[in-house]
Parts: C-alpha cells; sequence; structure tokens
C-alpha cells in the first residue's frame, strides 16, 4: 500500500484525500482546521499534528492550498517542508496558483534532488466528492515517470 500525505483539507483537498482512502491507500493529514481534519480522520486518515508530521514515511506528499503564497510558505525558507521531505517522495501540487511560484516551488525541490509536479485540477467541487476531477499535469520526464510508480 502507498502511504500518501496530504496537506490542505477544504472543500476540495477534503473530498480528494477521502477518495484516496477509499482506493486503499494510507493517508495522513493536515489542515491549520482542526475541523476539516476531524472529517478526514472520520473516514480513516490518520491526523498529523504538523505538515512536518503528515510528510514522514510516505511515498508521494499531495498539497491543495488556496493561493501561491500559502504554497511558497508551506514548502520554501528554512522550515519549509522541502527541507524535511525524503529524498525519493514524489511532492503533487494540486493547488491552482500562480505559474511563477509553481516555478519557483519546483526549481527549489529540484535543487534538494526532489520530484515535484504541477497538477491543478478542473472540476470542483462536484468532481472532488465525485472522484471525477481532471488533473492538468505538469513537470520533469522523470517527475512523470514517478508518478506513474508511485500510485
Amino acid at each position: 500500500m502507498k502511504n500518501v500525505g496530504f496537506i490542505g483539507l477544504g472543500n476540495m483537498g477534503g473530498p480528494m484525500a477521502i477518495n484516496l482512502i477509499k482506493a486503499g491507500f494510507s493517508v495522513s493529514v493536515f489542515d491549520l482546521v482542526p475541523s476539516s481534519v476531524e472529517r478526514v480522520t472520520a473516514e480513516g486518515a490518520q491526523a498529523a499534528a504538523t505538515a512536518a508530521d503528515a510528510v514522514a514515511n510516505v511515498d508521494v506528499v499531495i498539497s491543495m492550498l488556496p493561493a501561491s503564497r500559502h504554497v511558497e510558505s508551506l514548502y520554501l525558507g528554512e522550515d519549509g517542508l522541502l527541507s524535511k521531505i525524503t529524498p525519493g517522495t514524489l511532492i503533487i501540487d494540486s493547488s491552482t496558483i500562480a505559474p511563477e511560484s509553481t516555478r519557483k516551488v519546483a526549481e527549489a525541490a529540484k535543487a534538494l534532488g526532489l520530484s515535484m509536479i504541477d497538477a491543478p485540477v478542473s472540476g470542483g467541487v462536484a468532481g472532488a466528492l465525485g472522484g471525477t476531477l481532471t488533473f492538468i499535469v505538469g513537470g520533469s520526464d522523470t517527475a512523470l515517470r514517478t508518478s506513474t510508480t508511485a500510485a
């Protein structure tokens, strides 16, 4: 079974994480809103006390956050997640953010030897709930190959 760390459990991320659980993945979750975490743990996820805890011992990290500043804040800097993610772990950001922010985080990930793909979604909350989202995926050939073997 693959282990997934999922960060950002709002209207889109919560249902996405629940669908991963239903598909048989072990999912560790973190969100700043406790009720969002409770909703997903009620479906079988493991709650993490911090974002760093959510990405410990996982094969894949998925983030679904509201804006560029949230994604940059999560991943970058001395205390950013990139410095805490184990090499070989695939990072997937599904947030709909500015291309500059995606490139900035992806370049920082690459400099640390991490694979990252940009995978914003289309389909809205109904698609997230129904498991019918369309992912618009971009990344290096290596990261994309990693994504097909990680699932």
